[in-house]
């Protein structure tokens, strides 16, 4: 486990630093040096990237929104190009990093994964276009990840007939 310098060790890596507005971000994927880093409460994804020392020249970087806001426990998966769009969770969602790899989905007929597609991958999907498949990433990342389908009605301009035309079209 890495914690950036001036935390403190590894048992102080699962919890927020009383007081000073700090929280943990877990950064990994194509980035320089992958770890949990602390950052400002309110920060973005940007600056917990930074932190991780930066993109690798292999990073996708329109797959992981920059200027999305951090939340404590989040994990960062800044994806490599080609791969399945970045995962950003909560630690306590059962996340096991796998949107960096694959499971995204798209064009291959299979459904896409809301918690790992990029926005290009949404795109494709009938019925979403640019702007809506960019809330869908917004919201995963503001909201620490998909844990259910239903949880697509919370996107601003998924109705109830959109919702259940993408029903089957995609996985949490």
């Amino acid at each position: 486990m890495t914690v950036d310098p001036g935390g403190g060790g590894p048992s102080s890596a699962y919890r927020q630093r009383g007081g000073t507005g700090e929280v943990l971000v877990q950064v990994a994927g194509e980035v320089a040096r992958p770890g949990v880093y602390r950052v400002p409460a309110g920060a973005r994804v940007n600056e917990a990237v930074q932190r991780a020392g930066g993109l690798t020249r292999r990073a996708d970087q329109a797959g992981v929104n920059l200027v999305a806001r951090v939340q404590d426990g989040q994990q960062v998966i800044v994806p490599r190009r080609g791969a399945a769009g970045a995962a950003v969770a909560s630690a306590g969602s059962g996340s096991d990093g796998a949107g960096a790899g694959g499971g995204g989905g798209g064009s291959s007929g299979g459904p896409v994964s809301l918690s790992s597609a990029t926005v290009a991958q949404l795109d494709g999907l009938d019925g979403i276009g640019p702007t809506l498949a960019q809330r869908i990433v917004d919201y995963r990342q503001t909201h620490g990840g998909f844990r259910s389908v239903d949880q697509l009605r919370d996107v601003s301009g998924i109705g109830d007939k959109r919702f259940e035309a993408l029903r089957k079209a995609v996985t949490p």
